[in-house]
């Protein structure tokens, strides 16, 4: 899993990578906001990001507040790691976005229990898209067979798609939502013969 370190402050952001990469995390490392933002905007973006609040060009915060407004199947999970403690800071801090709070300085063990939190939920998400997405598949397949098909009471030519009146057999071979089946009747006797 990759994640994003956004600390203007050399040392703590190293810190924080060699910690991470010896987890065995891989980890992009930027040192401003409008680096973060660059970074997070993309499509390969990482999927946890973990933010300093006062960074050059845009704040964490903001960079917190625009990942969550971008539109992505499996959100950007967001870390805000900031010297800020008081109780409105951090109320704020949530109220942007962020989905957990660390302040520094930081505890490496604390920072492995939030940062697996934080990949167990990237994971769920991931998981849930997935399963969206195959539902949106299987209900597209049910409209598409929904549509009855007309047949002709007298020669029992079937309307085909193109409003073209075909036999059956031609129609199993060029109509979608014709479905070949054997009828329990049918079943029964080709067993019984």
């Amino acid at each position: 899993m990759k994640i994003l370190i956004a600390e203007d402050e050399y040392i703590t952001r190293l810190m924080v990578q060699v910690s991470l990469e010896k987890w065995g995390y891989r980890v992009d490392c930027v040192s401003d906001g409008k680096e973060a933002w660059e970074v997070l905007r993309k499509p390969e973006a990482p999927q946890i990001a973990i933010l300093d609040w006062e960074m050059p060009g845009l704040d964490g915060v903001e960079v917190c507040r625009r990942v969550k407004e971008l539109e992505k199947e499996t959100p950007i999970y967001v870390i805000l790691l900031t010297g800020r403690d008081n109780r409105n800071d951090i109320l704020h801090g949530f109220d942007m976005g962020a989905d957990d709070y660390m302040t520094k300085p930081f505890d490496d063990n604390e920072l492995r229990a939030r940062v697996r939190v934080a990949e167990r939920l990237v994971h769920i998400q991931m998981s849930l898209a997935e399963s969206v997405e195959e539902l949106r598949y299987v209900l597209d397949q049910m409209e598409s067979l929904q549509g009855a098909l007309p047949v002709c009471k007298s020669c029992h030519k079937i309307e085909g798609s193109d409003d073209n009146w075909i036999s059956l057999d031609a129609a199993m071979h060029s109509e979608p939502r014709i479905l070949s089946v054997k009828c329990p009747d049918c079943t029964k006797r080709d067993q019984e013969s």
